[in-house]
């Protein structure tokens, strides 16, 4: 027993050096990936800088060295910033050691208010004189939309283009629900919300119906105007190709039909971009990459740091929605964020970047307060990405001006929620019974054990209209309009960005380029640099914070044991911040 209890503790004590000695090898690892991220690129003379554009393209680098990681038992996310893309094709107008751009995208994963804002950046680099040279072998609808501005359009001579029009196909869970025993009881205000119609319908409601074809209409209508503009084909032209598709048609009908310029195999590609750079016919092309380009610093003006700063505060996704982590809003972090930039006064204008489908009403009303009070002591722009809908056009309301891509969608003024009935599921699936002893006549109110009743969903309702006309009257103060003209155009009905501008809800169309070019005018400031908030979290640090929580909730685990549940049910209480006595019964505007 004494020799099994010896090797037993020699074990334990084995393993735990053997965790400790891997821990310092993960760390020694991680800081070299750091340093070597963190290492000064050059650029050589008669250089392309080449967009492939096949990672996830997000609002805003995050500068995460194991992004790009690819090995057995680790994959990095894949993803390359908006932000730096656009930085580098600014960059490159003016590097003498960049010839042009090489475009070779397939699939874009992008929304369509980004692949504009490159497509925009693109057209301004043409300015430079410099030349754009696309080649594709299978370009998606997104990528021809982004190619279609080249000054060579090239197609591999087996290769396909993709257009077709647009489609948008919702799923409905209604009778999926059904048969497992739960009943979504929703309370909405507003006919075209259409965000809980799955849960309610077996198809699109008449008025959703309406208004997807308005917005999907109006997105491919600004689509092939832009196409046609830049390849010289008209758009009655595209859109009897679109109805043909061109998809699985041949390059040779693509060339016939005027989408691409030319048919060539890769090898004659990079002829032709040895020809345009001025590479000997021996050597290879000199090309760089977004990721490597990046690195590269912009040439400035030699008179040091400017003082005056623009800030740029992104506000990407779901609005305190539970699950979204670090991908998402959180409305306590982004307030605090636009009250430090008031407070600060080397900033003189913000430009706030939504790239959000909406969440939490109270999440958007913490963060609307922030923009109400900025833009009373500073300009406040408000630069819409692909969709800035529901709680993200919440946010954007007290903005001095309101800016779109041509192909955002917003809009989506209404409120709902949804408390779900599982009592068929417990009892007839599960065998799973419930019985409730209340204090008060309605201490149980909401369960999730039973429908509601006349007096909760009254309640309910009353709440929802309520929230609805805070909501409504938010963006009547913002946008100078009355509550009744508000109403007309919301009831949550979504809109493409160019209607969005006739009712009265946009300004104008512009990117986050253009809305900084705006914020430096109204702050009447000459020399500044542009600050993007929230500062970005060093990946590091966060990586050995992670495995301190780790090893701190083992430790924990292991001390209570039985009683774990409870304190990680007690943890999830405390994270919620109160959310629960604030919007107790999951009021969405998205």
């Amino acid at each position: 027993m004494k020799s099994f209890l010896k090797y037993t503790l020699a074990t334990i004590v084995g393993v735990m050096i053997a965790g400790f000695v891997m821990l310092i090898f993960s760390i020694g690892i991680v800081s070299t990936l750091v340093s070597m991220g963190e290492k000064p690129v050059s650029v050589k003379e008669q250089s392309v800088l080449v967009l492939k554009l096949d990672h996830e393209i997000i609002e805003r680098g995050n500068k995460n060295p194991f992004n790009d990681l690819d090995f057995p038992g680790f994959s990095g996310a894949k993803q390359t910033g908006l932000d730096d893309i656009l930085a580098c094709i600014e960059k490159a107008k003016t590097d003498s050691n960049i010839e042009g751009i090489y475009l070779n995208p397939s699939m874009i994963m992008a929304g369509m208010g980004t692949v504009e804002e490159i497509r925009n950046a693109l057209i301004d680099f043409k300015e430079s004189g410099k030349f754009i040279y696309a080649y594709g072998e299978a370009l998606s609808q997104k990528a021809y939309y982004l190619v279609s501005v080249a000054d060579q359009v090239v197609m591999n001579p087996l290769g396909m283009v993709e257009l077709k029009g647009l489609s948008a196909q919702r799923m409905f869970y209604k009778n999926a629900l059904e048969k497992v025993g739960i009943e979504m009881q929703v309370i909405r205000h507003g006919k075209f919300k259409a965000a809980v119609e799955p849960y309610l319908l077996e198809k699109m409601s008449p008025e959703n119906r309406l208004q997807t074809e308005k917005y999907i209409g109006s997105l491919w209508a600004q689509m092939l105007e832009d196409i046609a503009v830049t390849r010289g084909v008209d758009v009655a032209k595209l859109n009897e190709l679109a109805d043909g598709v061109t998809t699985f048609r041949g390059a040779d009908y693509l060339l016939e039909n005027g989408l691409v310029d030319t048919l060539k195999y890769k090898d004659q590609v990079i002829a032709d971009l040895k020809e345009l750079t001025g590479t000997a016919e021996k050597d290879d092309v000199n090309a760089i990459d977004v990721k490597a380009y990046a690195k590269v610093p912009a040439s400035t003006d030699g008179k040091g740091l400017a003082r005056n700063k623009i800030a740029v505060i992104y506000a990407t996704g779901g609005i305190d929605m539970p699950g979204s982590g670090s991908d998402g809003i959180d409305s306590e972090e982004l307030s605090r964020t636009i009250r430090e930039a008031r407070r600060d006064s080397a900033v003189k204008a913000i430009v706030l970047r939504i790239n959000s489908p909406g969440g939490s009403a109270y999440g958007s009303e913490v963060i609307w307060r922030e923009v109400k009070l900025a833009s009373e002591v500073k300009p406040v722009i408000a630069s819409m990405g692909d969709v800035a809908a529901s709680g993200g056009y919440y946010i954007a309301a007290a903005a001095d001006t309101i800016l779109a891509d041509r192909t955002t969608i917003t809009g989506s003024i209404g409120i709902f929620g949804v408390i779900p009935n599982i009592n068929e599921l417990l009892n007839d699936k599960l065998g799973i019974t419930q019985d409730v002893v209340n204090t008060n006549e309605h201490s149980d109110i909401l369960s999730l054990t039973r429908p509601m009743s006349s007096f909760e969903r009254e309640l309910m309702q009353n709440y929802i209209e309520k929230g609805y006309g805070i909501f409504t009257g938010r963006v009547a103060e913002g946008r100078n309009m009355t509550v009744e003209a508000v109403d007309k155009v919301g009831e949550g009905r979504v809109w493409a960005a160019g209607d969005a501008m006739e009712i009265g809800l946009v300004d104008g169309f512009g990117g986050i380029t253009e809305a900084v070019e705006l914020a430096v005018e109204l702050a009447g400031v000459e020399r500044y640099r542009v600050q993007s908030l929230p500062e970005i979290k060093d990946p590091f640090e966060e990586w050995l914070k992670e495995m301190s929580g780790t090893a701190k909730m083992w430790f924990v685990k292991q001390e209570l044991g039985e009683l774990y549940p409870v304190y990680q049910r007690l943890q999830e209480v405390k994270q919620t911040r109160g959310v629960l006595a604030r919007m107790p019964y999951d009021i969405q505007i998205d």
